[in-house]
């Protein structure tokens, strides 16, 4: 059983055929999946002047030295073949004038290797092939409107199927193999580039069956979030600054011109680098009036007009905004969990290649290398499934507003321990019910980032501006992090300092 329907989920599907395979997404295929957002592209090393080796070095780079190594060049290794599985798929990929895939930049890459389909819209053109595939597969059966609400265990602690719910009620399904691929948790925030349902469903899964989750703290913030109050937040994608764009102040100043890389630096430096201007009072804009804009980022400029902005004619105004959470469920190289009969895949695992800063473009590429790999660890297993327990079924979270709120507020690009103390505080008032997940993942991020004193990728700390000597992941478990902030219920409440 695969839970899920963006690429992960249906990646990992078409790779376990003639398995048979059930497909669960909570609505019509893709519809809700923030793959089909996707502005971006693939990362791949398959230019004449690239190598994987050099696509690794650049992920490690950008991951504040909380990669792991092996993982990277693994990955970036696989990027060739997955790109050409997608085009056995007919992934419509662009194409230069002689023919060859075209090849992007985006920040912190050595390279021009990032693959685009029509333009800037590859996340929902890959998409729209995998639904295409998975629609004309006979082994998977796909259930449409279907939300997982617990995963069942045996006796011995292994997953044997899940709780569900659907329009005609709830379900019971069992499953020899459970792969969570529901994608990342950008819905906890006010500013967010993500679908509202992406609230870490997959997460609150795992941690309640007891799953170890691993650098929950590390929330990427995309810079160049469209400011025009919508929510979600339409995205500039890296790839204009890549092909030129710039960020200006109010003032007219170019203020990325003396930052290494300029634009085109990491994006946690971007990020906290128009953080800092707006939070001095001052709005920020991204130049884009580039040469063939609007052939080129057609999906751009229609986000702008849908919104009231002409990019080719005026700046557009940015922000940071909640794009991509590195960590989650911690996986190994076959993405299993630390649960008997669960992997993960996708935004929802963390597997190592990440680390505390995703390079831009790596993340459809971990889905697709992973969907393979967990495919022929399933394909290799002899589970049989066993009568199942449930957890009691989660409730929407009443106080989804406020959490937002919250989490913009203390858990975001710049953060500091009274925000964050706080932040713990009321995040476990709220999920004091037990039921609510929303509140429970939350806390979970909102407590690894108390508990992590330094800077680190996408962990800013204000009070503890500089990286540690020592490089560790965190890993904690449902019950480690309520134990955590009942300590908490004790202690001082830390005050700011003026």
């Amino acid at each position: 059983m695969v839970i899920g329907g963006g690429v992960a989920g249906l990646a990992t599907a078409l790779r376990l055929a003639p398995l048979p395979v059930t497909l669960l997404a909570k609505a019509d295929l893709g519809l809700e999946a923030a793959t089909a957002w996707a502005q971006g592209g693939i990362a791949a090393a398959i230019g004449e002047d690239d190598r994987p080796e050099l696509h690794a070095v650049d992920t490690l780079k950008a991951g504040a030295g909380l990669c792991d190594a092996a993982v990277a060049h693994r990955v970036t290794a696989a990027a060739p073949a997955a790109i050409d599985w997608l085009a056995g798929l007919d992934a419509p990929f662009d194409h230069d004038t002689e023919g060859r895939i075209a090849l992007g930049l985006e920040a912190a890459h050595s390279r021009r290797r990032i693959v685009h389909a029509n333009g800037d819209s590859t996340g929902r053109a890959v998409l729209e092939t995998l639904a295409r595939a998975v629609r004309a597969c006979p082994s998977i059966h796909l259930m449409e409107g279907v939300r997982a609400t617990a995963l069942l265990r045996d006796a011995h602690g292994t997953v044997t199927g899940i709780a569900g719910v659907s329009a005609s009620g709830p379900a019971i399904l069992p499953a020899r193999a459970v792969v969570l691929a529901t994608g990342g948790l950008g819905g906890l925030y006010a500013s967010t580039t993500n679908p509202l349902g992406a609230v870490g469903s997959g997460l609150a899964l795992a941690a309640r069956a007891g799953a170890v989750l691993r650098d929950m703290e590390f929330v990427q913030f995309h810079p160049t979030a469209i400011a025009a109050g919508a929510d979600p937040m339409p995205l500039a994608t890296e790839a204009l600054r890549g092909e030129g764009a710039i960020l200006l102040n109010d003032r007219g100043e170019r203020f990325m011109a003396d930052v290494p890389a300029r634009e085109l630096a990491p994006r946690d430096i971007v990020a906290r680098a128009i953080f800092a201007e707006i939070a001095a009072g001052r709005s920020v804009v991204l130049d884009a009036r580039l040469e063939h804009l609007e052939h080129r980022f057609p999906g751009v400029v229609a986000l702008c007009r849908a919104n009231g902005i002409d990019p080719v004619r005026q700046p557009i105004p940015v922000r940071p905004a909640a794009h991509y959470h590195m960590g989650g469920i911690a996986v190994d190289d076959a993405g299993r969990s630390s649960l008997e009969g669960l992997w993960a895949c996708g935004e929802v695992a963390s597997t190592g290649l990440h680390g505390a800063n995703r390079l831009a473009s790596n993340s459809l590429l971990e889905a697709l290398a992973y969907a393979e790999w967990i495919a022929a660890d399933i394909a290799g297993c002899e589970a049989v499934a066993r009568d199942g327990t449930t957890h009691a079924l989660p409730r929407p979270s009443a106080s989804r507003a406020e959490i937002r709120s919250l989490m913009d507020r203390s858990v975001g690009v710049v953060r500091d321990a009274a925000g964050l103390d706080a932040a713990v505080r009321r995040l476990d008032a709220m999920a004091s019910s037990g039921a609510d997940d929303m509140a429970l993942v939350a806390l979970m991020v909102a407590s690894e980032a108390l508990k992590r004193e330094e800077s680190r990728g996408g962990h800013f700390r204000s009070d503890f501006p500089l990286v540690a000597n020592t490089v560790e992941h965190s890993r904690t478990t449902l019950d480690e992090t309520l134990a955590f902030a009942e300590s908490l219920r004790e202690a001082p409440i830390v005050r700011r300092v003026a």
